[in-house]
């Protein structure tokens, strides 16, 4: 892995400049030298204060947290901005006077209404980058376990860095962008937002069942993401065909491993829908979130079912005079579990009648009944 940290002068960076953002061509700069917003990156974040405090970071000649920068692969002298977009198109958009700042004497001034002192101290100012060159494995080791600062990565954004190419330019293009083809549907299964890579991550998560750099790779100098978009929509059409009556409870499951195991099963969605209805009036039932979960593998455990307090515990203890009523050995209340005498699913309830306790290793063995 080559590192080179260097100084770059604004003047250099801003040489050429031009913003093609709209046409998805990207932002370039540094005598078009520096692609500036890779198609892999994230949309500009920052709002109008956060790009006035960097040019006012730049005027009073206080340092920004460093920058990286990376090679591009086959380009001769080619780079991309790894970290740093946000402080970079901050930087150039204002010496294009796309922004105003408030000067000492109170008045809006853009770049060109800067008297020249001012300009040179802008284009003067060094910005300090690391150079990155390497090949995946060393660039994705290098990033991951720098610190970087500024609008921290995301783990999705380093991957991103590394593996560039045609299927991942493809991918960004559905997966993370605002608006996106994915918005619709995807905003309304999995949380956060697509420009900060968040639904790129869940569905890749999905289809690798958690193995996304290996995916990635494989998948990197493939023509387009098709594969994963129509993975993608099999999920959803899925979801939506077992569950039709949405709840925002829904939303952050994970359910491309749902579908990954449970696909080829077969359900009755209007018995999904009658026992989601009970389960979610049930007060037993103390996941909601968990009844999907539930439903799909019949495992008890998603459901997050009442428990017994330590004062019914203690009660039914007293009661049995410290002796389990399996094995009637004597044990300490430490040393025993409480236990429902009618299990939840043959309808009983978390009540002090039902309530009994067993030493762990009869609890442990016990079945229903």
């Amino acid at each position: 892995m080559d590192i080179q940290l260097k100084s770059i002068t604004v003047r250099e960076l801003v040489k050429d400049y031009s913003d093609r953002s709209l046409s998805e061509e990207g932002i370039t700069g540094w005598s078009g030298n520096l692609d500036i917003r890779p198609k892999y990156q994230r949309e500009f974040i920052y709002n109008e204060d956060q790009r006035r405090e960097v040019i006012k970071t730049v005027i009073k000649g206080f340092p920004l947290s460093i920058m990286y920068w990376v090679k591009k692969d086959n380009e001769e002298n080619k780079y991309e901005v790894l970290d740093g977009q946000q402080r970079t198109i901050s930087i150039c958009s204002f010496y294009n006077s796309e922004f105003e700042i408030l000067d000492e004497h109170g008045a809006w001034k853009t770049f060109k209404s800067l008297s020249l002192e001012k300009q040179e101290i802008i284009l003067n100012y060094e910005l300090t980058v690391y150079f990155c060159e390497g090949t995946a494995d060393e660039k994705l080791s290098w990033f991951t376990t720098i610190n970087i600062a500024g609008e921290k990565l995301t783990d999705q954004e380093l991957l991103n860095a590394v593996y560039t190419g045609p299927w991942l330019s493809d991918a960004k293009k559905k997966f993370s962008k605002s608006n996106c083809v994915a918005y619709n549907l995807a905003s309304s299964y999995i949380k956060g937002t697509p420009i900060r890579q968040d639904y790129l991550e869940t569905v890749l998560d999905w289809i690798s069942n958690g193995n996304i750099t290996k995916y990635m790779s494989k998948h990197q100098n493939d023509a387009d993401a098709n594969e994963l978009w129509q993975y993608f929509l099999r999920v959803i059409g899925w979801v939506e065909m077992l569950f039709p009556n949405y709840t925002k409870d829904m939303k952050g499951i994970n359910w491309g491993n749902l579908y990954n195991n449970y696909k080829d099963k077969t359900y009755n969605t209007d018995i999904l829908t009658r026992r989601y209805k009970e389960l979610s009036e049930d007060e037993e039932t103390t996941s909601i979130k968990g009844i999907y979960l539930y439903l799909l593998s019949n495992d008890e455990k998603h459901l997050n079912l009442r428990t017994f307090n330590d004062k019914q515990k203690t009660i039914a203890f007293n009661k049995q005079a410290g002796k389990c009523v399996k094995c009637t050995q004597t044990f300490k209340i430490e040393q025993m579990q409480a236990d429902h005498i009618i299990a939840w699913s043959n309808g009983g309830k978390t009540t002090q009648d039902n309530c009994q306790m067993l030493c762990i290793r009869c609890n442990n063995t016990k079945s229903n009944s």
